[in-house]
C-alpha cells in the first residue's frame, strides 16, 4: 500500500480473513441479560455495543493472520497457518466469555499477542521513511472511537492495552465514556478518602484498580440517600395493614399492626367523563388493571362504582378475574361510569387543556415473601397533594422525542414527572455539590495531593478527585430518573418497575408506576448504587483513556490510531433528542464543577450526524446532511487512521425497501456510498450479534445483528472494470462467502445484510464499475444485484433438494398455505418430478375437490416416527422440527428429533434459509418468523444433537430425498 508517507507492508489482518463467529455470537448474546457487573450499570446509553463482541473485533483487528507470512513467500505451508489460526481462535473462545472480562490472565494473553503482531508489523516496516513516528515495536499505536455512545468499544481497547482515545459530540455520551475509560486510570490503585475506610487502615496496595474510588462511590451514595431521607423522607410514608383491610382480604393477616415499606405507588391518569351526567367525574385511563399474573399470587384493581353515582374507589382483589382489562386501547377509552366511548382526540384535547390529572390505584409494599398488594387510602395521596417543587426542567421535548407525549399536553422534560419525583430528584441533584465538597474535605484532611485544578482542567489532585466522586453519584441522579417518572410502567409478569426507556422512545404510559427511592427495591437509588458500583469494579484501569467532546466530522483525533466505530445508523435514533432527559439533570448537579461540558441549556442537535427530516426541512435536504457529513467523517478516518490497521465500523440498518423482486434501504446505501466516498475498500464483513433478539419475536423487520466491516483506504491507482465483470467476479464470491455464514448459523433476518459485505468488498476493490453506457454504476444499483445473487444462490441451493420439497418450494411461492387449483399442482409437480398424489402421501399436502393446499406445521401430527415414515421429503422433516420448537420442545426437543433424522441437518438448515428468505419477499412476517427462531437457535440444537444420538435407538429412517 502507498500513500504520501510512502510505501507500507501490511499484514492482512485476522478480521479480514476468519473468526469464530459462533462463539462470540454466542457470547454476545448472553451478556445481553447480564447487568450486574456490566458497565452498563454506570448510566443508562441506548444501543450499547457488548462487550464480547467489542473486545473480539479489536483482537481480530490487532493480530496479524497467520497466512500473511505465506503471501509474503515465507514458505509456511498451509495446514501450519491454519492450526496457527485455530489456537488464535481458542484465545478469542476464551477472550469473550462473561466470565474473563476482568480476568488477567485471559487478558495478559491476549495483550501479548497483540504486542507480538505489532513488533512483527514494526520489522517489516523498519525501512519505511517514518518508522520512528509509525512503527515504533515499543509503543503500540494508540486507539481511538469517533462516535463513542456508550463507550463499550473504546472500553474493550483499553482492556486489550491500548491508550484510549474516545470522542462524541453529545456531552451525555461524553460524560459516559469519562466516567469508564478517562477517569479510573486517573485515580487506579488510591485508597479511599472517605473516613470509615481510613479507621480501617489498610494497606494501600489492597486497593487495585478502582476498588478505592468504588469505595468513595458507595460510601458518599449513602450518605446522599441517608440526607435526601432525612429531608424528604416524610413525603414516602409506609402503609400500615389494619384490622378492617384484613378482613376481606386473608392474606394480609400476617401483617395486621405492621407498617409495609412502599415500592411503588400505582396510578391512572384521568380526564373528565364526557357524559355530560357525570361531567364532574374523573375517569381512569388504564391499559390493564392486573398487577400480577404470577402463579399463586395473582392480583387485579377493580374499580368500583359507589352506589350514589357519585364516583368511584379502587380495590385491590386477589381472587377471582378483572371484568375490565382496562379503559384504553389502541381504539381509544372508554368511561368507567356511563359506557361512553372516549376518542383520542377527546383525550388529546383534554391533556393539551390541562385537565389531565391522576388517581391512585393501588399501593405496592414489601412483603416477606414477595409483593403486597394493597387499596389505596386518603393518607397516601395527601400527603402529596399540596406539594410544590422548587424547580422543574423547562426544556422543551423535541424530535423524536415529542412524537408522543406532546399530544396529551406534556411538552416539556419537567411534565414527565410528578411533583413528588420532581422534588425527589432536585433534592437529590443538590446534595450530589453538598457530597462533592464532603469528598474534597475528606481528601485533604487524608493529606491527598491537591495542585487546585479540577476534572476538567485536567488535574489529579484532591479537587479533581471530588469532581470524580461527583460525576459516579450524578449519574446515579440520572439512572433514578429513568426509574422515576411517569413514562414508567409496572411490570405483571415480573412485579416490578419499567424503566424510562424501556425502549428508544418515549411513550405514553396511561396507568403509571412511581418507585420508592428509599425502599431496597428495583429502581430504588439503594439497588441502583450497588449495581453501578459492581460496574466501576469491572473498568479498566490498565491504560490511559482521554475523552474529548467533538464532531465527528471535523476531529483529527483519529491520526495515527487504531480506529473501531459505531456511527449513527440514518434515521433509526436521534440520541440528542432522547439525551436531554438525563442531561437536565446532570447539568443541574454537575455544571458548577464540568463548565464547559454543560455549557448549553439542552443537547446540542443541529450536527447530530442522522437524516431527520424536521431538523432539516425535507427528507432530500436531511439525506443531503447525512450523506455529507457522514462521508466527510469516514473520509477522515481513511486518511488518518494507521496505516497497518483496517477500520471496523459496525452498522445495523434493516434492508426494508421492497420493489418488485429488488430490496434495498435508503439507510444502507447512503452509508454505503459515504465509505466509498471517503476511499474505503470493504477487505472483510463479519455478522456480530449486537442486538436485543426480543423484537425478532414480534416481527422479522428487526436485526439480530450488526454488520461489522473492516475497510483499509483504496488504492487510488485502481482502475475500474466493467458491469460484466464485477458480475462475474461476485458470481465467483458470493456463494463462498454465503456458504460460510449459513454453516455458522447466521439469523436468517441477518443474512440479506451480511451479504452485502462480501458484494460490497467486489464493488469498492475497483475505482469504478462502469455501465454499459460508461457511467460508474451506483450503490443502490449494486445492492440490487447483491440481492438478486443472494435469491439465485438459494434457488440454485433447491435444486440439490428432493423432487416433493421442489415442488413444495414452488407451491408456497404461487399459493401460501392458501388452496390453489389442482391443475396447477399437477403442473407443477409433475415439472419437478413428483405427484400430486405422491406428495400427499407423504403427509405435507391436503389434496381433494380440485383445489390442493400446503399443510401448515401446526397441523402435522404430534406422533410423527421419521424411523417408520416411508417418504419423508425435507419440506416434511423442517416442519416437523418447525412444529416440536414452537410447540414447547425448544431447542432440547428440537435436539431429540433431529437425531432421529442422521445426515438430514444440512439440507433442513438450507431449506429454513430459503423459505426465510421467499416469507420476506413476500412480506410474511408471522410465516417468516418460526424459520428465523429456528436458525437462530441452530447452533444450541446441533450442540445438543450428538448427546441426543446417543439416547436414541438407531433405527432404519428413509432416506427418500436424503
Amino acid at each position: 500500500m502507498s500513500d504520501e508517507r510512502g510505501t507500507v507492508k501490511i499484514p492482512k489482518k485476522l478480521i479480514e480473513v476468519a473468526l469464530p463467529l459462533d462463539e462470540i455470537n454466542a457470547a454476545a448474546k448472553r451478556e445481553k441479560s447480564i447487568r450486574h457487573g456490566h458497565p452498563s450499570t454506570l448510566h443508562l446509553w441506548w444501543a450499547r455495543r457488548p462487550l464480547a463482541a467489542a473486545r473480539a473485533v479489536l483482537f481480530a483487528q490487532l493480530v496479524n493472520d497467520p497466512g500473511y507470512e505465506r503471501e509474503l513467500g515465507r514458505g509456511v505451508n498451509k495446514e501450519a497457518a491454519e492450526a496457527e489460526r485455530k489456537r488464535l481462535f481458542e484465545i478469542i473462545k476464551k477472550l469473550v466469555l462473561w466470565e474473563n472480562t476482568t480476568n488477567e490472565e485471559v487478558l495478559a494473553e491476549a495483550r501479548e499477542e497483540i504486542w507480538k503482531s505489532w513488533r512483527e508489523t514494526c520489522a517489516l516496516n523498519k525501512k519505511h521513511p517514518q518508522a520512528q513516528e509509525l512503527f515504533d515495536p515499543d509503543i503500540l499505536p494508540a486507539f481511538h472511537d469517533p462516535f463513542a455512545g456508550g463507550g463499550a468499544i473504546p472500553l474493550e481497547a483499553q482492556r486489550l492495552g491500548l491508550e484510549a482515545w474516545a470522542s462524541d459530540l453529545n456531552p451525555v455520551a461524553v460524560l459516559i465514556n469519562k466516567a469508564m475509560i478517562e477517569i479510573p486510570p486517573k485515580f487506579a490503585g488510591r485508597p479511599p478518602m472517605n473516613p470509615d475506610a481510613r479507621k480501617q487502615k489498610r494497606v494501600a496496595s489492597e486497593w487495585k484498580g478502582a476498588a478505592g474510588l468504588a469505595a468513595d462511590v458507595r460510601y458518599y451514595g449513602q450518605w446522599m440517600r441517608d440526607e435526601a431521607e432525612k429531608r424528604i423522607g416524610h413525603l414516602y410514608p409506609k402503609v400500615r395493614v389494619t384490622e378492617e383491610m384484613a378482613e376481606e382480604r386473608p392474606d394480609l393477616r400476617e401483617y395486621v399492626g405492621e407498617d409495609l415499606t412502599v415500592i411503588a405507588w400505582l396510578w391512572a391518569r384521568t380526564v373528565k367523563s364526557p357524559n355530560p351526567a357525570y361531567k364532574d367525574v374523573e375517569v381512569p385511563l388504564v391499559k390493564s388493571f392486573r398487577l400480577s399474573k404470577k402463579k399463586g399470587r395473582k392480583a387485579w384493581v377493580e374499580p368500583v362504582i359507589r352506589q350514589d353515582g357519585s364516583g368511584y374507589d379502587f380495590a385491590v382483589r386477589v381472587s377471582g378475574e378483572p371484568e375490565l382489562e382496562g379503559t384504553v386501547s389502541r381504539q381509544g377509552g372508554v368511561c368507567i361510569m356511563s359506557g361512553a366511548p372516549m376518542d383520542f382526540e377527546y383525550i388529546r384535547a383534554e391533556g393539551k387543556a390541562g385537565r389531565m390529572g391522576e388517581r391512585l390505584m393501588a399501593v405496592v409494599a414489601e412483603g416477606r415473601r414477595g409483593r403486597v398488594y394493597l387499596s389505596p387510602n386518603s393518607e397516601q395521596e395527601s400527603v402529596i397533594s399540596l406539594l410544590t417543587p422548587k424547580w422543574k426542567p423547562e426544556v422543551p421535548l423535541s424530535g423524536k422525542a415529542a412524537v408522543n407525549v406532546p399530544l396529551y399536553g406534556l411538552n416539556t422534560i419537567g411534565d414527565l414527572f410528578t411533583p413528588r419525583q420532581l422534588v425527589a430528584l432536585t433534592t437529590f441533584s443538590d446534595l450530589v455539590g453538598e457530597a462533592r465538597a464532603q469528598v474534597l474535605a475528606d481528601a485533604l484532611t487524608a493529606g491527598m495531593p491537591d495542585d487546585g485544578r479540577g476534572l476538567e482542567a485536567g488535574g489529579d489532585g484532591a479537587t479533581a478527585y471530588a469532581d470524580t466522586v461527583a460525576v459516579y453519584l450524578g449519574c446515579q441522579i440520572d439512572q433514578l430518573s429513568n426509574h422515576l417518572s411517569t413514562i414508567c410502567a409496572w411490570h405483571i409478569n415480573n412485579e416490578q418497575l419499567k424503566n424510562t426507556f424501556a425502549r428508544q422512545a418515549l411513550p405514553m404510559t396511561w396507568d403509571y408506576a412511581e418507585t420508592n427511592p428509599f425502599s431496597n427495591s428495583t429502581g430504588s437509588l439503594q439497588n441502583l448504587q450497588e449495581r453501578q458500583i459492581k460496574g466501576i469494579h469491572s473498568l479498566a484501569t490498565c491504560s490511559f483513556g482521554l475523552v474529548i467532546q467533538a464532531n465527528a466530522t471535523h476531529q483529527d483525533i483519529s491520526a495515527n490510531k487504531v480506529v473501531s466505530t459505531d456511527p449513527p445508523y440514518y434515521d433509526n435514533i436521534c440520541y440528542a433528542d432522547l439525551s436531554d432527559f438525563f442531561y437536565v439533570w446532570l447539568r443541574r448537579s454537575l455544571k458548577p464543577f464540568l463548565p464547559s461540558l454543560f455549557a448549553t441549556m439542552a443537547v446540542p442537535k443541529a450536527e447530530e450526524l442522522v437524516a431527520t427530516p424536521y431538523r432539516h426541512g425535507s427528507k432530500e435536504k436531511a439525506e443531503a446532511f447525512f450523506m455529507d457529513g457522514m462521508t466527510e467523517a469516514m473520509r477522515r478516518l481513511a486518511q488518518q487512521a494507521h496505516p497497518t490497521f483496517p477500520v471496523t465500523i459496525y452498522y445495523a440498518f434493516k434492508q426494508s425497501e421492497t420493489k418488485g423482486n429488488d430490496t434495498s434501504s435508503p439507510g444502507w446505501e447512503s452509508f454505503l456510498e459515504a465509505v466509498l466516498k471517503a476511499g474505503f475498500t470493504v477487505t472483510g464483513t463479519w455478522p456480530v450479534r449486537t442486538e436485543q433478539t426480543a423484537a425478532m419475536k414480534t416481527g422479522f423487520n428487526a436485526l439480530a445483528s450488526s454488520i461489522v466491516l473492516a475497510c483499509r483506504r483504496r488504492d487510488l491507482s485502481t482502475p475500474p472494470v466493467s458491469r460484466k465483470e464485477f458480475l462475474r467476479e461476485l458470481k465467483a464470491t458470493l456463494p463462498e462467502a454465503l456458504a460460510e455464514m449459513t454453516a455458522s448459523s447466521i439469523a436468517p433476518v441477518d443474512l440479506a445484510q451480511a451479504s452485502i459485505g462480501p458484494g460490497m468488498g467486489v464493488f469498492s476493490q475497483y475505482s469504478a464499475v462502469l455501465e454499459a453506457d460508461g457511467t460508474p454504476m451506483s450503490v443502490h444499483d449494486a445492492l440490487v444485484l447483491i440481492n438478486r445473487e443472494l435469491d439465485s444462490y438459494f434457488s440454485g441451493a433447491s435444486g440439490d433438494l428432493d423432487a416433493d420439497t421442489r415442488f413444495c418450494l414452488g407451491w408456497f411461492g404461487q399459493a401460501g398455505w392458501k388452496e390453489g387449483l389442482f391443475g396447477d399442482a399437477d403442473v407443477l409437480a409433475r415439472a419437478r418430478g413428483t405427484t400430486v398424489d405422491g406428495v400427499r402421501e407423504a403427509g405435507v399436502v391436503e389434496a381433494g375437490g380440485g383445489k390442493v393446499r400446503l399443510m401448515k406445521w401446526s397441523e402435522y401430527p404430534d406422533d410423527w416416527e421419521p424411523e417408520t415414515d416411508s417418504r419423508t421429503p425435507v419440506w416434511e422433516a423442517l416442519h416437523h422440527l418447525v412444529r416440536v420448537h414452537q410447540c414447547d420442545g425448544g431447542d432440547a426437543g428440537a435436539a431429540a428429533l433431529l437425531a432421529r433424522m442422521p445426515g438430514r441437518a444440512a439440507a433442513i438448515r438450507q431449506l429454513a434459509y430459503r423459505l426465510y428468505t421467499l416469507c420476506e419477499r413476500k412480506g410474511w412476517a408471522e410465516d417468516a418468523r418460526p424459520y428465523n427462531e429456528l436458525i437462530t437457535s441452530w447452533g444450541a440444537v446441533e450442540a445438543q444433537t450428538p448427546a441426543m444420538i446417543e439416547k436414541t435407538p438407531q433405527k432404519t429412517l428413509s432416506s427418500y430425498g436424503g
